[in-house]
């Protein structure tokens, strides 16, 4: 048998090589071996009659046998080859345990037994199916979004650890479809259906109250287009939200009955829910509580004038403390009743009331309160004159006006000599309360006494024009007969003739009724020297009929004004004017004009014309330039322009000449500040740039600069490369990286492109040297006074010169020393001559 199949086997095995694994021998690339503990792993639904392995045996045994969940399906030769006849079913049987033994000749066992496990490996070959064809549901409009109210389940016989068995649900169809929105979502991987956001807002039994959604679901995770699917029908009933805020409350203040009290009830749509009230007015005693029933209650009696309603809000949550919906507004208002009595304006009332007053006039309106609810029977007042003090001439001089509280005259005027102070007192009622309020009544005298003057005419009052302003010139007096200190006794003064320029004002002293004079506006020799002033005196409160002002009430006197020299006079304090700075020397650029007070000729001259700009015409008043003029160096040039009155005191007076320089292109552009310290590291290892920006010293207030950027020589072209950024900025560029380490003076020519365009040539120094941690390296060099090589060479050869002469010079005077002593000392052996 084993030898009729080999050559099947042999070519099956080079199928299954490609098809199967094999745990523990693949590393080895192994397919046989010796009897031992295996573990094999092979794809359901895969040919039969595949080879799995080839065990070995050692002698003496001469065959195998296998034992275990074989299931008729798995085979072995007597040659070890252990196979399989049938395609395998991971949704039978997921794992074989198999036993293997070799035995003898004689049946026996001589090694093993020895496990065998077979893994059959999933494929999808499973269609998922819903555990239902349809499914039915509800929700509640307003319900919260992607809180599931319904799961569809689905199932598949593969592997669910393998992507064959891992389900993916979606929503294929929802209808009705309203302007393409969808109102329902699905949990992909729970089949957990929820609303969407548009749909906790719009979803309204009253429009459609029912929905039907089509769900498939996919295997393979729904990312393959071979995946298996299967649908399922869903019909979703929507029912009314019933968390809805409560009509308004109303709760009686001050109630005697038990608390709490029930005032109104809130419920969630689904039992379970956890409520709790939000004290958003953040009240330090909140008197209000909710039960787990949605049962709401006033814990507290409550008072109106304290607070006249509450607001706050009810939550409702889940077991996990999650909002379930958004809260809702409580609001609770508090009914008045009467429990305050009216109260008076003030502990005393005053009123005033002139004795000539008519019957019925109005003498004030008496106004109290009450702190009830406003227009409610709680809070509508009466008024009710109880007492009149003192009763003379007689009783009932007064009335009061029931609900509208005016006080009226109500017999006969008053005469303040019988009764200066009445004392009312009034009786205020609501509905349940009665209060007494006091009122005092001031009868007070009428103005039937006109001011008169004590002196008619002040005579002659002689002034100098210089007179300083506010000087009192003159005090006057008039008097009044009615009562003092009031607005019929009170003089004000005016003038009412000769004074059209406004130059006096006065004023009166409050206890004295006098009239202070003052001088208010410089008084003038040239335009008034003489003047008539004619006061009235009169009081702020208007006369009694058939009283008048007549002759009395008026005074005057003559005011005569001496001449003072006085200064001339510009009619400007700043005179100004505008010239191009490119204007011509000896153009008029202004006029300036002044006046003397007397008519006398006035010379002009300019002072502080610090850089000799200007010159004026001494008769004229007209300025000129004088030399030729630059905005950049002022913009505004300012000077004093002289007038001196010519004869007199020669007196003179100033004014300020300003003159405003408007722009002209006369400044080439230039770098905006010193470049200095620039340079590249050496040797370069690419292209390198920097940037660098011109400005221009000419006016840019109103236009935005655009200068144009060049190199200023031919011969650098192919060695650099300026390229412009913006109106202000360019870029300096290197073409190759063949530099020297030396310094480059970069020549760069700017154009302002103005009119007429101005052209400037600036230097950038660029230095390329050795870099060490990103800054240019310099090697020490010699400073200033430090000697050259040659220098040192040379001193140092002087030096040893110097020191050979001096040396020679003591040799010498030592042999001059030795002589001397051979002279000296004939017999000294050191003054032997030598023998040949």
């Amino acid at each position: 048998m084993a030898s009729a199949l080999l050559p099947s086997l042999c070519v099956l095995t080079l199928f299954w090589l490609v098809e199967g694994t094999t745990s523990g021998y693949g590393k080895e690339g192994k397919f046989s071996g010796p009897l031992k503990p295996m573990t094999f792993s092979i794809f359901e639904g895969q040919e039969p009659s595949q080879i799995i392995f080839q065990f070995k045996a050692n002698s003496p045994a001469v065959t195998f046998e296998l034992t275990g969940e074989t299931d008729g399906i798995f085979m072995i030769e007597r040659d070890g080859l252990l196979y399989y006849t049938k395609a395998l079913d991971r949704e039978t049987r997921a794992v074989h345990h198999l036993q293997l033994a070799a035995l003898n000749s004689q049946g026996a066992v001589v090694e093993g037994p020895v496990p065998i496990i077979i893994e059959v490996k999933d494929i999808n070959d499973n269609r998922p199916m819903f555990l239902q064809t349809k499914y039915e549901g509800s929700v509640r409009q307003n319900s919260r979004p992607g809180k599931p109210f319904l799961y569809v389940n689905a199932t598949d016989l593969d592997d669910p650890n393998t992507l064959n068995g891992q389900l993916s649900y979606q929503i294929a169809l929802q209808l009705p479809t309203i302007n393409n929105v969808m109102y329902f979502q699905i949990d992909n991987k729970t089949g957990g259906i929820s609303l969407t956001r548009e749909g906790s807002q719009e979803l309204d039994p009253a429009k459609n109250p029912s929905y039907n959604l089509v769900i498939s679901v996919k295997d393979m995770g729904g990312q393959s287009e071979n995946s298996f699917s299967d649908t399922t029908s869903v019909d979703v009933t929507v029912r009314e939200n019933i968390w809805k805020a409560p009509e308004p409350v109303e709760v009686t203040e001050n109630s005697t009955d038990p608390h709490p009290i029930k005032i109104t009830q809130v419920q969630w749509n689904d039992p379970g829910a956890q409520y709790s009230l939000l004290n958003k007015e953040k009240l330090p005693q909140f008197p209000f509580s909710i039960d787990q029933e949605g049962n709401i209650y006033v814990t507290q009696p409550l008072d109106r004038e304290e607070k006249d309603s509450h607001v706050f809000y009810a939550t409702a949550k889940d077991e996990n403390g999650n909002s379930l919906a958004r809260p809702l507004e409580i609001y609770v208002k508090v009914i008045d009743i009467n429990d305050n009595p009216p109260t008076c304006p003030s502990e005393m009332t005053v009123f005033e009331v002139q004795e000539n007053e008519r019957v019925g006039n109005s003498i004030g309106v008496f106004t109290a309160h009450d702190m009830d609810e406003p227009n409610t029977y709680n809070s509508i007042l009466k008024y009710r004159l109880s007492e009149q003090t003192p009763r003379v001439p007689s009783d009932g001089l007064f009335l009061i006006q029931e609900y509208e509280g005016r006080v009226q005259l109500g017999k006969q005027s008053l005469k303040k000599q019988d009764t200066p102070q009445y004392s009312l007192t009034i009786e205020v009622s609501d509905k349940d309360f009665k209060t007494l309020c006091s009122v005092q009544v001031n009868v007070i005298d009428i103005n039937d006494q006109i001011p008169i003057f004590e002196v008619s005419d002040y005579g002659n009052l002689t002034l100098p024009e210089d007179t300083a302003i506010g000087s009192t010139i003159l005090v006057i007096q008039a008097t009044d007969a009615d009562e003092p200190f009031t607005g019929s006794s009170k003089i004000l003064y005016k003038v009412v003739q000769g004074d059209a320029d406004g130059r006096l004002e006065v004023t009166t002293d409050p206890q004295t009724n006098a009239g202070y004079v003052k001088i208010i506006k410089s008084l003038d020799f040239e335009t008034e020297p003489v003047t008539s002033i004619v006061f009235q005196a009169e009081n702020p409160e208007p006369l009694v009929d058939n009283v008048v002002y007549n002759a009395s009430s008026f005074a005057s006197f003559k005011l005569i004004v001496t001449d003072v020299n006085e200064e001339p006079e510009f009619p400007l304090r700043i005179f100004q004017a505008k010239v191009s700075e490119d204007a011509a020397v000896g153009t008029k650029v202004g006029n300036v004009t002044a006046r003397d007070p007397e008519g006398l000729a006035v010379r002009y001259s300019l002072s502080g014309d610090k850089r000799g700009w200007l010159k004026i015409d001494s008769v004229t008043g007209e300025i000129f330039s004088a030399a030729p003029l630059d905005r950049e160096t002022e913009s505004l040039y300012r000077v004093q322009v002289v007038a001196t009155e010519i004869g007199g005191s020669s007196l003179s007076s100033r004014a300020d000449f300003h003159l405003a320089l408007t722009d002209v292109n006369d400044n080439p552009p230039r770098l905006a500040k010193e470049y200095t310290g620039l340079f590249f590291c050496h040797p370069l290892n690419g292209t390198r740039s920097l940037i660098f920006e011109a400005t221009d010293d000419d006016q840019q207030s109103y236009w935005r600069p655009q200068f144009t950027f060049a190199l200023g020589s031919e011969s650098l072209r192919n060695d650099w490369e300026v390229s412009k950024i913006n109106g202000t900025h360019a870029r300096l560029s290197t073409k190759h990286t063949r530099f020297e380490e030396r310094v480059y003076e970069i020549p760069i020519l700017l154009n302002d492109g103005g009119r007429p365009p101005m052209e400037g040539i600036v230097s950038l120094s660029v230095t390329f040297c050795q870099c060490e941690e990103k800054s240019c390296f310099r090697p020490a060099g010699r400073f200033d006074g430090m000697p050259t090589v040659g220098m040192a060479v040379g001193i140092l050869l002087t030096t040893f010169l110097v020191i050979g002469i001096i040396l020679a010079v003591v040799f010498i005077r030592m042999k001059k020393d030795t002589g001397k002593d051979n002279v000296e000392n004939p017999q000294s052996p050191e003054a032997r001559p030598l023998r040949s």
